[in-house]
């Protein structure tokens, strides 16, 4: 786990160059969940010429395997100015020439009115280049993996006709530089608007929460967050912890501060709503906030007494416990409360377990009531470890990325046994 966060703060050599270079096609990984919910995949085409050929394929299964209809977007994308909102994306304009649906022969009603349809995604663009090291153990080098962002869809119905993002999607890859292996890639990449994809069955995994998991790249939320996240579950008691890393560019390599949040969740459900998703509630009980830069600093040291910590105290690189004065509200962290969740747990094609968590509501505000629970997922986490290794990851994560004043970082991971050896003291004078 530790090494995986070290991963991402590095970059992991991801490129991004602005203006973004579009030509060519861009395709689905697999069976993507919007809010709604509203399950598709997409297969984008772009010219030289600007001009662009969108085909967005729906279904009425979680697994992209039993199709609805399709959606053919043509048109002319021009991409404008470097973001002054999402650092690391370009504004685009964008128009449509034609716009045409194509239904399954089980559809039997005409839903053009229903579709909520909008190309407002095309108004936030950004292509990350990284190079992936071959999996085959014959071989040795890297493979070239291309990604397009588009801009995210809002959480609430009623406001994606006019939202323009802030945040993106789930990216598409190039159908040239994608990862390896993609068996979606080809599937969809060859698809047409009369012969939708229809992917491969795939076997449900149980919602097994235990052990712990970590962010795969670094994430964008609306309203220009930038974070990494590792949770560990417990499931012999049902109690969590996460970390919440936040950074000030898209490339997570300027922390701004860090949150530590605890508490304990519900046994799951089966999501009458979202197929294929599991409910659960959970309760955050405890958190701490550890500024990172000067800027928050200043922030946290402004607010009201008894709003956030002590008042007055807070420092670069030192943690400080909320609880106690309920929270933070220069964070919008509310202690305690409850989140009404959704989950999903995957494979993907390196047979690395994946956790998808529900999708944080556009507008900022917590799912904390039901009628507010996620119909669609946040980017997934990968598990870095099982049940057994829990408490190690926790010792040696404790301290990434906390650094002093100057840069350096203040404190390394004590050894587990030198940590063990500790504990037997404290048992053997109790």
């Amino acid at each position: 786990c530790r090494q995986q966060l070290r991963h991402l703060q590095d970059s992991a050599g991801i490129a991004a160059r602005l203006p973004p270079r579009l030509e060519g096609r861009w395709v689905s990984t697999g069976c993507e969940v919007r809010p709604g919910p509203e399950f598709l995949t997409r297969s984008y085409l772009f010219y030289s010429n600007r001009l662009f050929k969108a085909l967005q394929f729906y279904y009425w299964d979680p697994s992209c395997r039993d199709p609805s209809y399709s959606l053919v977007i043509k048109g002319k994308l021009r991409l404008r100015q470097p973001s002054w909102i999402t650092r690391g994306a370009t504004e685009a304009d964008y128009h449509l020439h034609k716009l045409g649906i194509v239904l399954s022969a089980k559809t039997e009603r005409d839903c053009t009115a229903a579709l909520g349809f909008a190309m407002h995604e095309l108004s936030l663009v950004r292509v990350e280049r990284r190079f992936q090291p071959l999996l085959q153990p014959q071989q040795s080098g890297s493979r070239l993996v291309e990604e397009l962002y588009l801009g995210d869809i809002h959480t609430d119905w009623g406001e994606r006709l006019h939202y323009r993002p802030t945040g993106y999607q789930r990216p598409l890859q190039s159908a040239l530089h994608h990862a390896h292996p993609c068996p979606a890639c080809g599937i969809i990449s060859r698809a047409d608007e009369h012969h939708p994809p229809v992917l491969p069955a795939r076997a449900a995994l149980p919602m097994e929460l235990s052990g712990s998991w970590v962010s795969t790249h670094c994430e964008v939320r609306p309203a220009v967050l930038f974070l990494t996240r590792y949770f560990t579950f417990h499931g012999n008691n049902h109690t969590w912890e996460g970390h919440y890393y936040h950074y000030s560019d898209p490339l997570c390599r300027q922390p701004t501060f860090t949150i530590y949040a605890s508490g304990h969740y519900s046994q799951g459900i089966p999501s009458s709503k979202v197929r294929g998703g599991t409910e659960l509630a959970f309760k955050v009980t405890q958190a701490r906030v550890t500024p990172m830069d000067q800027v928050t600093v200043l922030m946290l040291n402004s607010s009201e007494p008894g709003s956030c910590g002590l008042a007055g105290s807070w420092s670069a690189g030192v943690e400080q416990d909320i609880t106690p004065t309920n929270g933070c509200v220069a964070l919008g962290i509310k202690l305690p409360h409850t989140e009404y969740e959704l989950f999903k747990r995957e494979q993907d094609t390196q047979e690395r377990s994946l956790l998808y968590i529900g999708e944080r509501p556009t507008d900022g505000s917590s799912p904390d009531s039901p009628d507010k629970r996620p119909t669609s997922y946040q980017a997934p986490l990968v598990q870095c470890a099982a049940a057994s290794e829990e408490f190690s990851n926790y010792i040696s994560l404790k301290y990434v990325g906390r650094k002093d004043a100057n840069g350096i970082e203040a404190l390394k991971p004590l050894p587990v046994a030198f940590l063990l050896f500790i504990a037997l003291l404290f048992l053997r004078w109790d």
